[in-house]
């Protein structure tokens, strides 16, 4: 077998100790190995004790210095990746693409393109009890490989399912998917996309639209969680565009950069870049005005009690980005003003039909004025995804476009 480059794991579990073992016989095997540890794995097993193993201290920290960028080095340089011990913890926060420490944010910058495999350990009841069950069959869905547990007597004395796998049939497990993926990887090499040939272009900010010469009506729109959708994307590797309002948050990455200001000039944006290039996925997040008004020319006197504007209505634009790139993957976002679901549910089945999404978005205004940010993330055919904050949608997008692109 070839030598192969391993990133191992570890989450916090008496079964620690077993891993140490697993360890020691790949490292004989000749492959390269790093090791990353939680904090709560440190306290069954120390530093030395793995750097003795392998020849390398263990990766623990994301913050500090000089490793702020593991996450992604270390799945770019894995050519396998196991979770051995893997709680209950762990295993349920991965599936619902919670990223708040290293070890879930390798997670959430996985390629899927590799192997990932998880080898639980865990108390019988833990193991069995529906949620963990059901975080299970999520990761499986997303052709996460589980290395089901053995029945036999557990570290709190109970008999019965959890235990971790004994090290030599997990060895053998490691070894056969490299085996199967270095063939794979040898016949479908010019096939398989990686993240660096997905191209994403994202639209960000409100747009403002003039009544004269100095006064504009624009919204409330930031382009914050649009930035920080552009950043999750570009530390894995894929290539964002990002067309923004001149006031909008920008991104912390430097990408390809263009800004706006009215409907108009969104509009031409738009239609320059579809028309030019490929986008395998569009983010249309930006809060487009539905009314442009008819301009005044020169500058409206202030002395005037009232004014009256003229407004005129804007197509929609996300009714013609399937015209202008049908191939390309579309996320549609609505916000909406209402606690009626009948009212929303019917707002969202209109994004599908009318502007042609292949997922929508949907936000409302009452938690954004309270500083909630949440979402319902919609598929066709699919029930409706709960996410409780704008880290849990970048992550749902991100694992949504590395699947998509990986079929």
């Amino acid at each position: 077998m070839l030598k192969s480059n391993i990133l191992f794991i570890m989450t916090g579990s008496i079964a620690c100790y077993k891993a140490c073992g697993i360890l020691s016989k790949l490292k004989q095997n000749g492959h390269q190995i790093k090791v990353v540890m939680s904090p709560s794995s440190l306290q069954f097993i120390g530093r030395a004790t793995i750097e003795g193993l392998i020849g390398e201290a263990p990766v623990t920290d994301m913050y500090a210095s000089g490793q702020n960028m593991d996450h992604i080095h270390l799945n770019r340089w894995a050519d396998l990746v196991i979770v051995a011990p893997a709680t209950a913890n762990y295993i349920n926060k991965i599936a619902y693409g919670l990223g708040d420490d290293l070890l879930t944010t390798l997670f959430l910058s996985h390629d899927f393109k590799k192997p990932f495999l998880i080898a639980p350990a865990m108390n019988t009841m833990m193991y069995l009890h529906p949620t963990t069950q059901a975080s299970l069959q999520k990761l499986k869905e997303m052709k996460i490989e589980i290395l089901e547990t053995a029945s036999g007597v557990l570290a709190c004395g109970e008999v019965g399912y959890g235990r971790l796998l004994e090290p030599e049939l997990i060895v053998q497990e490691i070894e056969t998917r490299l085996l199967d993926h270095e063939t794979t990887r040898t016949f479908n090499s010019e096939k398989m996309p990686t993240a660096k040939n997905i191209k994403v272009l994202i639209t960000s900010g409100g747009t403002t639209e003039p009544i004269d010469d100095v006064r504009v009506i624009t919204n409330s729109s930031t382009g914050q969680s649009a930035a920080k959708i552009a950043d999750t994307l570009m530390e894995s590797g894929i290539e964002v565009t990002y067309l923004h309002a001149e006031n909008a948050k920008r991104p912390s990455h430097i990408g390809k950069r263009k800004s706006f200001k009215s409907f108009l000039d969104l509009q031409a944006t738009l239609n320059e870049e579809l028309r030019a290039d490929h986008y395998d996925w569009i983010i249309h997040m930006a809060a487009v005005s539905d009314y442009s008004v008819i301009p005044t020319d020169g500058k409206i006197s202030s002395t005037k009690e009232e004014i009256t504007l003229k407004l005129k209505r804007n197509p929609k634009l996300i009714d013609q980005i399937k015209t202008l790139s049908p191939k390309s993957h579309l996320v549609g976002f609505k916000l909406t003003s209402t606690i009626d679901q009948k009212t929303i549910d019917e707002k969202v089945k209109s994004l599908f039909k009318t502007s042609h999404c292949d997922f929508v978005v949907q936000n409302d205004w009452n938690d954004i004025k309270n500083h909630r940010h949440q979402y319902v993330f919609y598929a066709q055919n699919e029930a409706p995804l709960a996410l409780t904050s704008t880290d849990e949608l970048s992550s749902a997008l991100f694992q949504r476009i590395i699947l998509k692109e990986s079929l």
